[in-house]
């Protein structure tokens, strides 16, 4: 009885303790960020890192500070591989509904990589501005699978399923890809290419045919996509801040405004649900756990990092630079 009266409390004291971390955490951010009031020119820097797999953050940042008066233009930097086709197409649009509601200059700058569906949502932007070294496009889509059935032979263990349709368990890892199955997967990706493709043609005023000659995955240098006007001028961050003011014809009259970012700490793994924004998240949590000294735990950060993401988005199409998880 003693036993059992010691374990409550420890269970008590626990969740007195998860809560008044969560409630300190939101108090400290209302107070820090939930009201902030900014100068009277600013030009708002966003960021899209890593790989695209909800994009929740910077869309919540983009609509709560694109109608600030302050706010004259919006520079978003990005250093992404692209990601999921949905949040990736929902970025774009939502950076499309931002130009046309606010008519205030959006330019996007990137520096390291801006490929597939991260070149998707730049898109969106008035001007791509790129370093000669960037690199940019992989235009296209990517669908993976896995058959395991020799594994499951191996392990004596039978998968089947019940469906109500044939096409219902397509993909299933348990079994060989059937031509009608492996046929319905193309025209899928070709449904999405071509989304792509003819978001490229639009948005750069380039003739499909252009845009078709390149749009085979492959990647380009920030020179390259130049000279060939898959991005508007070779530069810097600092040369994207110039081009947003001279837009915005607010002159160099202007302060930098780059919403706070917190920290990530051990607390913050814990609670992280499917609320939280993957697109950085997943990059923070794989930060945090090799900022160890220990080199296990360094290579179980980086696996589990790798196997997190070969499986979650295993059978759907991607809008991702191959390669980049391998």
């Amino acid at each position: 009885m003693k036993d059992w009266s010691f374990k409550k409390k420890i269970v008590i004291g626990l969740i007195i303790f998860f809560v008044g971390m969560y409630v300190y955490r939101t108090t400290i951010s209302y107070f820090e960020g939930g009201d902030h009031r900014i100068s009277q020119n600013e030009i708002l820097h966003l960021e899209i890192n890593g790989v695209i797999l909800n994009g929740k953050k910077f869309l919540s940042q983009l609509k709560k500070y694109k109608k600030d008066d302050s706010v004259k233009a919006i520079v978003i930097e990005i250093n992404s591989p692209g990601g999921a086709v949905g949040p990736s197409q929902e970025i774009y649009y939502e950076i499309l509904r931002a130009k046309r509601e606010t008519k205030k200059p959006i330019v996007c700058v990137s520096k390291g990589l801006i490929a597939s569906g991260g070149y998707y949502a730049a898109l969106a932007c008035d001007k791509i501005i790129v370093a000669p070294g960037t690199m940019i496009g992989s235009i296209g889509v990517i669908m993976e699978f896995a058959n395991l059935e020799k594994l499951y032979d191996w392990a004596k263990v039978q998968r089947y399923t019940i469906t109500s349709g044939k096409f219902k368990d397509s993909g299933s890892e348990y079994r060989a890809m059937r031509d009608d199955e492996r046929e319905l997967f193309q025209e899928m990706i070709n449904e999405v290419y071509d989304q792509f493709r003819n978001a490229v043609a639009k948005a750069r005023n380039l003739p499909l045919d252009v845009v078709s000659t390149y749009a085979d995955g492959r990647v380009m240098t920030g020179a390259k996509a130049v000279q060939l006007n898959f991005a508007d001028a070779e530069g810097t961050y600092e040369d994207a801040l110039k081009t947003a003011a001279s837009m915005a014809k607010i002159g160099d009259d202007y302060k930098i405004f780059k919403p706070k970012k917190e920290k990530l700490n051990f607390l913050d793994i814990l609670m992280m649900d499917e609320e939280d924004d993957e697109l950085n998240s997943l990059a923070e949590v794989r930060a945090y756990l090799t900022s160890s000294k220990s080199s296990s735990v360094k290579n179980l950060a980086g696996e589990l990092a790798h196997i997190f993401l070969k499986t979650k988005y295993l059978n759907q199409p991607l809008l991702l630079m191959p390669g980049y998880w391998e």
